[in-house]
């Protein structure tokens, strides 16, 4: 009795379990690009820097829009460096929107969670591990940051930046097919359809920082579009 005792296993905590669970999961990235050449390098080795500190299976995937200051050359390089296994380069020949990068990276990410992130640095990817234990915790579908809960801060920030999300993959895909936006609505319009859905939201308070290099991709005819857009997703929904 006694040796069948000592060859049991201790039981594991909720902890372990998560720690077990996260290695069995694959994040995916999907980082839209345009004219982020000085910002590229960093943000992608912030990126393997987090995700290998944390023991987090990951791919990081690069949708260039047709850069002209040569942001695919430095992408390319990239996937030298950390090997296609782990940075995926999947251009297009020019800019198409924001919601129609994320369909196209979609079609290329093996992982069963996705995450969506500007390459500007307006969020950190340190934050990244802190979404998915928050995942985790409350097994949400969908999980975001947030500068309105606890200590998230921002600086240089303005209404034009987008928010980093963590999804479950099946459930981008379903809210894909629901969202009708193509621009810089299409993250809003999903949080929307989102809760229409019934889908769960854990949030994350983090520190937005304004871009550190290159231009916005916010032109003067899309912060009408985006403004547009929201008026006709309230109007619909």
């Amino acid at each position: 009795m006694a040796s069948l005792e000592m060859s049991r296993s201790p039981p594991r905590s909720r902890r372990d379990l998560e720690v077990r669970s996260t290695r069995q999961d694959k994040y995916s990235v999907l980082l839209p690009t345009y004219n982020e050449r000085e910002n590229l390098p960093l943000i992608v080795w912030l990126l393997v820097k987090s995700f290998s500190e944390s023991g987090i299976n990951y791919e990081i995937i690069i949708i260039d829009d047709g850069s002209p200051d040569g942001t695919r050359d430095v992408a390319e390089q990239l996937e030298k460096i950390y090997g296609s296994d782990r940075i995926l380069l999947r251009p297009r020949e020019k800019k198409l929107g924001l919601g129609t990068a994320y369909i196209h990276g979609m079609k290329h990410a093996t992982g069963n969670y996705i995450i969506i992130m500007d390459a500007d640095l307006s969020h950190h990817p340190k934050f990244i591990p802190e979404f998915i234990r928050k995942q985790k915790e409350g097994n949400f579908d969908i999980v975001s940051g947030t500068r309105y809960k606890g200590n998230g801060g921002v600086y240089g920030w303005d209404l034009k930046r987008k928010i980093i999300r963590l999804y479950r993959k099946e459930v981008l895909e379903k809210l894909i097919e629901k969202c009708v936006s193509k621009g810089y609505v299409f993250q809003m319009e999903m949080i929307v359809r989102a809760r229409q859905l019934n889908y769960t939201i854990g949030e994350v308070p983090i520190s937005f920082v304004d871009r550190v290099y290159g231009e916005s991709k916010l032109g003067g005819n899309e912060i009408v579009s985006f403004l547009r857009g929201l008026l006709t997703l309230f109007a619909t929904t």
